[in-house]
Order: C-alpha cells, then structure tokens, then sequence
C-alpha cells in the first residue's frame, strides 16, 4: 500500500481515536470521523504535490485527505479486485501521504525537511511518520469493521509506537516475553495482547500468564501440557491453536507459512491439528476459543485468504460434529503486502476485508454454523510505508560498467535485501541534480559482498560523498531486525508529524556496546 492508494479520513493527522471498549478482545471502536474505507477509494489517484516552497510549511491537507465515496453496496459486487491496480509512475506514490518536495531537490516528511532531519540527528537514521501510522490502523478498522486488529509487533516496536496503537483501538499481537514486557509497562492492556511463537520458552509462557495476556496461539502439540501445568490452579487460560492449511502464499520461499513444509502450526492435512485440538479439549486449565493461521508475508492478492476461510470453516464445521464445540474465533493472521517501488502491487485492504467477510459467512451458512469473531494481524502494511532510512553516501566506485555508491549504514541496519531479495527505490534529497539517472547499486559499509540495500537503482548520475539519500518503505524489519555487525551500532528512530521532530530511539553508542562486554 502506498499513500496514494490510502485516502484520508476528515479526521485530522495525530488527532487520537478513541480507545478501544475496555475487556477482552472487543471490537474496536474507529474514530467517529473516520469514514469507510473502500475498494473505489483505494484506487483514486494522489492529488497534485504543491510547488516547491523555500520554507517548511504545514502540510496541505488535500495532500492528507481526499473524500471517500458512499460504502460498499449490499450484497457485494463479485468480484471485487484481489490487489489495486498498478500506480502511476509517480517517484512519490510509496513514500507517506506528507512527503512534499521542499527547496532545491529536498523533501519534507510530516512538515520536516529530510535534510535537516539528517543534520540534527546524523546518519543513518529511521524516520517514522505518525500521522501515517495512525492514518493506517484506522484504514484497518473501517475495512475490518466488525473483527478484532492486533498489530504486528515483531515488524516494528518502541514505546511510541505501542501507544500510538493503543489510542487507535487495535489490540497487539507480541512473539516473546521481551515484546509484551515493553508493552505492558508502557501501559497496553494485556487482555488486549495476543502471544505467538512456534517455540515459545519458559520465560515467554510465563510473562503471558503473569502479565494475563488475553490470548495465547498454541503452534505445537509439545506445549499443551506444558502451558497447561503452568496456568494457575482454579484459572483457565484462552488459547487458539496455529494451524497450516496448505495453502502456498507469500512474496519469497522463506516467508511462506502456510504450506506443510515449513516451522509453524499444525497441519490440517496429516491429522496433526485435530489430534491437537483433541488434546486441548482435554485440558481443564484451556479455554480453545478459536483456530489460527498465518500464510505468509508480502501477500498481494485475496484468494489465498478466501481459501484459508473455506478450509477453516471445514475444520470448525469438524470440530462441531466431533466433539460438539462451537469455537466462537477465527484469526487469519497478516501478511498484507506493500508495494517498496512505484509500479508494484499491493494487497487492497477494504477488499481484502470485504470478500472475507462475505467468505466467511457464505462458507459458515453452508455449515450450519454461527460467523465466528473475526482477526488479522497487520505488522508491515502499517509500519512499513511510515518509515523512511536516511543515509549518507560515503564514496562512489566505477568498476568496469558498474556503478557502486557505498554508504553509511548497511545490512545491521536493514538486512531484508540479503535475507529476501528486497528491492528499493532510493533518492537523492538535498540537492537538485541534472545529470541523467543510471543505474548503481546502493552497498553497505559491512565486510561482505551481499551487504547490497538497492540493486539496480536508478539515481543521477553526479552521486558524490556526502549526498543524502533516503529510501521509503523502511518502517517495518529494519530496526526489528537490526544487528551489531562490525560493533557499528543500531540508527535511532525520529518521530516528525505537524512539523515537528522528536527522537523515539537513541542511537546505539560505542559505549553502550562497550558496556555489555563485562570482562575477558
């Protein structure tokens, strides 16, 4: 998803939703501004960037905001699209709905010009827009209207973003004891929390019973017993059950979950998820109020979500006619794919919403059965089009035909490209250029010939040390999944909405990796 694929609500930017109704997974309740969000809307255009300005201004808001039509009818069309058309080529339409040009070559992003955002806080940095974000989680709530919204937590966490999520309504989905920790003390409702984890250790099962998180997802049969010894005498802990559908989705082979041949949940298809299901049953101490499943990640179309509904209903329906429960949940995990370069294609959210919900109570009729609660799970389409990384090019090489300009940060501060083939669409900001663009690779300053952050990029030309370079769609497993390669120490994390700038996350000093090194 992209900003130009996401109109904006008449709400205005950073102005908080109310919170969700207190108790255990409730639904939501969306800004009573916020209007519905729908498949026609996705599609419309951005509107026009104003001319460059010498100064920062405030952010116009027909840039933030466009008039959203009249609601999906009823009973839906068939079909609706299964991802939204191909942008134009704008260079902007995968940036943050903010981003202005500004001065000669520069951008601002949430009112903030990007050059003086380098100069304050130095490079690399993770800028995250907050508008953004909160523009995106009320984007769910519309197209989910009548489902519970966990935001992903592993895409991307620091306190501020936990609270931003929180007064947006969504609940948190959180994969160890580290995650809820953070959570927790910053103020999140626990019964608001959903843990995950295919190998979950002592310390997380037992922050989830201490912490008295509303929902735990069991991925294997090794852990019934043991959360069941671990849960309080007299007290019943809610749990779902992860279980593989068989279905082949996801942007790369090492993000796709819900196929047989990978770490996570318990298969439909070998009789391991029933024989689970049979177990927890058994257990006094568990409450199974419903199934799960995640397909994987970076997924751009419907119909692999419609067949994960029509096989999930089969199994409810299963489960019903064995052992007489009727489970009241259904969480379809995340996965909601983005575009990272204009032109590519992203999963269309109020569809998405619309063709499940219609899935899933044509397949719950045929059934027999009542329309369980409905979940997703978004982490990056929230997260990752409200980041942007600033780097500092710090030389560039001609070898033979290639063009390589190197910069300051790498694959510690964002190793997606080496671990998944992700490409980016980098640009300069800080100065106008008129050379003709080429095509370089964007490398890393780390000691290996993988360290690559945008192959086949195309910028101009006249690339000298010292430029400025940003690159969008960096919000989500970037600083998540950041490491201490070459002791070179994690960017921060700069917040800026409404013209403003504030540090979320320091960077990691020397001296903070100096400390953790006790003795020889």
């Amino acid at each position: 998803m992209s900003h130009s694929t996401l109109p904006r609500t008449a709400q205005e930017p950073g102005t908080p939703a109310p919170p969700a109704a207190p108790g255990p997974l409730t639904a939501p309740t969306p800004s009573a501004t916020a209007g519905p969000l729908t498949a026609a809307a996705l599609s419309s255009p951005p509107a026009p960037a104003p001319a460059a300005t010498p100064t920062p201004a405030p952010v116009p808001t027909d840039r933030l905001r466009a008039t959203l039509p009249d609601p999906l009818p009823d009973p839906l069309p068939d079909p609706l699209p299964d991802s939204l058309p191909t942008p134009p080529p704008d260079p902007l339409s995968v940036w943050p709905g903010s981003t202005l040009p500004h001065g000669p070559g520069d951008l601002t992003l949430g009112g903030v010009p990007l050059t003086e955002l380098a100069d304050r806080f130095g490079t690399p940095a993770y800028v995250v827009d907050e508008d953004e974000v909160r523009h995106r989680c009320r984007a769910y709530l519309r197209a989910f209207p009548d489902a519970d919204v966990f935001y992903a937590a592993k895409a991307f966490l620091c306190r501020a973003m936990i609270h931003w999520v929180h007064e947006e309504g969504l609940g948190l989905d959180v994969c160890s004891a580290g995650e809820l920790e953070l959570a927790v003390t910053t103020g999140f409702p626990p019964e608001r929390i959903v843990l995950h984890g295919n190998a979950k250790s002592p310390a997380d099962l037992g922050a989830a019973l201490r912490l008295g998180v509303g929902r735990i997802v069991i991925d294997s049969t090794s852990e019934i017993a043991r959360l069941a010894a671990a849960v309080p005498a007299g007290t019943r802990q809610k749990v779902l059950i992860r279980v593989v559908p068989g279905i082949a989705a996801g942007g790369h082979a090492k993000v796709r979950t819900g196929t047989d041949d990978q770490k996570f949940g318990l298969s439909i298809a070998d009789g391991s998820a029933q024989h689970a299901i049979t177990r927890i049953l058994g257990q006094p101490r568990l409450e199974l109020t419903g199934l799960h499943c995640h397909l994987g990640s970076q997924i751009t179309t419907v119909k692999p979500y419609l067949s994960a509904v029509r096989r999930l209903v089969g199994l409810l329906a299963r489960i019903r006619e064995q052992h007489g429960v009727t489970l009241p949940e259904l969480d379809l995990g995340g996965g909601h794919g983005v575009a990272y370069r204009p032109g590519e294609p992203a999963l269309d959210i109020a569809a998405l919403g619309a063709r499940i919900r219609a899935e899933l109570v044509r397949g719950c009729a045929a059934a027999g059965l009542p329309v369980p609660r409905l979940a997703v799970e978004p982490g990056r389409a929230i997260a990752g089009p409200s980041g942007v990384v600033l780097y500092r090019v710090l030389s560039v090489k001609r070898t033979g035909t290639h063009l390589f300009v190197a910069v300051d940060g790498g694959m510690s501060d964002n190793p997606r490209p080496a671990l998944y083939g992700v490409r980016y669409a980098p640009r300069l900001v800080g100065r106008s250029s008129s050379a003709a663009p080429e095509r370089v690779t964007v490398v890393g300053r780390h000691c290996e010939a993988g360290d690559v952050l945008a192959a086949d990029a195309r910028l101009p030309g006249d690339l000298r040390p010292g430029d400025l370079l940003a690159v969008p769609v960096a919000g989500a497993y970037h600083l998540s999944m950041a490491s201490g390669y070459n002791l070179v120490g994690r960017p921060p994390v700069v917040a800026v909405t409404s013209g403003t700038a504030r540090l979320l996350v320091r960077r990691e000093s020397l001296a903070d990796i100096q400390e953790r090194d006790i003795g020889l």
